[in-house]
């Protein structure tokens, strides 16, 4: 469904109950005092001659908004909290009073009672649950706002056929489909709403950020979908001694219920428990670090919600002499993220730039993945981009956060006029990656504050360009192959270009490209799914760790000036 097709209330069907339509309209309530606030300050006042009002208490609303809407989806659950935790991935759009606020939303909401989720589990099956599992423990080892998880054993026939015993129930909240389409639908028409306040539209497509969202949620409710990705992320690893993924039970899973190898073990940022395992923090974090990359620039499907929750360091005590004693655990493949191969290769590039702190380098690779559009001027941002590396390039996290605050500033100064005039556009899937990186960076940061990501980034990057200059003999070859046709055709074209100029039969043509080229620059920036600075806000996720308060340089170097120019009204030419 599309925003133009998005229902203007809740659907008149047997699930718009009284509770529903409630939902709907205390959304809507929440959304429409919070604009009309918005618009108050950052448009009215200023209007008036009082923007200094607005700009004095901005940080203070900004936060204050962030804590209602904290309060708001923990009491709503559903997919407000989803929102909540897609809000504070996005720190290209949103400031750090907002993000910072929301990241530490966790998706945990009272259990269903077990009779309610025996009920829908036998419904889904077919079978009671006692012909289904040899046990199930009516305590819930999770409950999410989508579905919550149990633990159990498999009936003997079915443990001998698959080799497991042990195995997590996962099933969906009772009503839950009802849930997502009120929120869908209501978070449709703010998107509507949005697109019509140019403040917001010139900068971010509302409406297709939340079609994009309700993509991603509506297969995170699938387990079919989710049990799927499951199989193609281990055959992504197949062999692979740094990763484990759990096996899928299919004769016990359905679209409303997944069964899965129980594969507990310590949580990734437990540091107390991985040293009473005899395992080292600051070892996890490069070998996480390592396979999140292999993820991203090699296989191109990645793991879009790497939070600690999310990945287990299961020791291996049998391991043989030499081979690492653990190995990292993913689970949950509800929201998972492909990268095109032409993506890929600009990604490729842009860590190998961002490894030898080459400006120029970055700025063309941000060109091939799609972030900039072919005709910017990019001179002031290469610039930038130098300026950039030459004082921060190679700053760990513990550096970095002994950096005076104004070098930051003073840098958003000077080249904020840069990012606003620059054609900027997002390419589809970026806010997944965004968010895979700046997780990754997080969980890097707990495993060791010290850690530098530049340890890490420097080897796989010389790696790939080791692999980038293997494949150039075969470009070099295919160039001379097509040099080659070219020279052959060459004498018959150029005979025949001859013949039509003696014949007067050529014809030049001059069209107004300058006026073409710039519809088109304004056309893709008004379509586009958000104007942001994605190019520096991906290499820096990837280059720095990330905290609430400071971020990675590069993160601040985009944040900033955009967050400046969303809160203050002012355009880029």
């Amino acid at each position: 469904m599309t925003s133009e097709q998005a229902p203007a209330a809740v659907p008149a069907s047997p699930a718009a109950t009284p509770a529903t339509r409630a939902r709907y309209r205390r959304i809507l309530r929440f959304a429409g005092w919070n604009l009309a606030v918005t618009w108050w300050y950052e448009l009215f006042l200023p209007r008036i001659g009082l923007a200094r009002v607005a700009e004095r208490t901005r940080s203070r609303r900004m936060r204050r908004f962030a804590q209602r809407f904290h309060v708001l989806a923990v009491d709503l659950g559903g997919l407000m909290i989803k929102v909540g935790q897609f809000m504070s991935s996005r720190l290209d759009v949103l400031p750090p009073e907002i993000t910072s606020e929301l990241e530490g939303l966790q998706d945990e909401v009272p259990a269903v009672p077990f009779p309610a989720i025996r009920a829908l589990a036998e419904v889904e099956l077919g079978v009671p649950l006692e012909q289904a599992f040899a046990s199930i423990d009516p305590v819930p080892v999770a409950a999410a706002s989508l579905g919550q998880a149990h633990r159990g054993w498999l009936v003997p026939e079915l443990a001998a056929a698959t080799g497991l015993g042990a195995v997590v129930l996962k099933v969906q909240r009772p009503g839950i489909d009802a849930i997502v389409d009120v929120d869908l639908a209501a978070l449709r028409r703010v998107g509507r709403w949005l697109s019509h306040v140019r403040l917001v539209s010139d900068r971010v497509d509302a409406p297709a950020l939340v079609e994009e969202f309700a993509r991603t949620s509506l297969e995170e409710i699938d387990y079919l979908h989710e049990a799927a990705n499951s199989e193609r992320f281990a055959e992504e690893f197949d062999g692979d001694p740094r990763v484990a993924v759990p096996e899928v039970v299919w004769e016990r899973t359905t679209r409303r219920v997944l069964t899965l190898e129980d594969v507990t073990a310590i949580k990734i940022t437990d540091a107390a428990a991985l040293r009473a395992a005899g395992i080292d923090p600051a070892e996890v974090a490069p070998v996480f670090a390592e396979v999140m990359f292999d993820q991203l620039f090699t296989n191109g499907f990645f793991h879009a919600d790497p939070h600690p929750g999310n990945i287990f360091v299961t020791p291996r005590p049998e391991a043989p002499a030499g081979e690492r004693p653990w190995l990292l655990t993913f689970v949950d493949f509800g929201m998972m993220g492909e990268v095109p191969p032409g993506t890929r290769s600009g990604l490729r590039k842009l860590l190998i730039a961002a490894a030898s702190r080459d400006g120029k380098g970055l700025v063309d690779a941000i060109r091939d993945i799609g972030v900039l559009l072919p005709t910017a001027d990019t001179a002031e941002l290469e610039r930038a981009m130098t300026h950039l590396f030459g004082r921060f390039g190679g700053m760990g996290f513990a550096e970095l956060r002994e950096v005076d605050p104004r070098e930051f500033r003073e840098f958003a100064v000077e080249f904020g006029d840069v990012v606003r005039s620059l054609p900027f556009q997002l390419p589809e899937n970026f806010l997944l990656i965004i968010r895979a990186m700046s997780l990754t960076s997080g969980v890097c940061s707990a495993l060791d504050p010290g850690f530098n990501l530049w340890d890490s980034v420097e080897p796989y990057a010389a790696q790939l360009l080791r692999d980038e200059r293997g494949n150039l003999v075969q470009d070099l070859a295919q160039q001379a192959l097509e040099i080659a046709g070219i020279a052959l055709r060459l004498p018959k074209r150029l005979d025949g270009l001859v013949t039509r100029v003696e014949d007067g039969t050529i014809a030049v043509t001059s069209p107004r490209l300058e006026q073409r080229v710039g519809r088109l620059e304004r056309t893709a920036r008004r379509l586009s799914a958000a104007v942001v600075f994605g190019g520096v806000l991906i290499a820096g996720a990837i280059i720095h760790a990330s905290d609430a308060v400071l971020g990675t340089v590069f993160l601040i170097a985009s944040v900033v000036p955009l967050a400046f120019t969303v809160f203050t009204g002012r355009r880029g030419s």
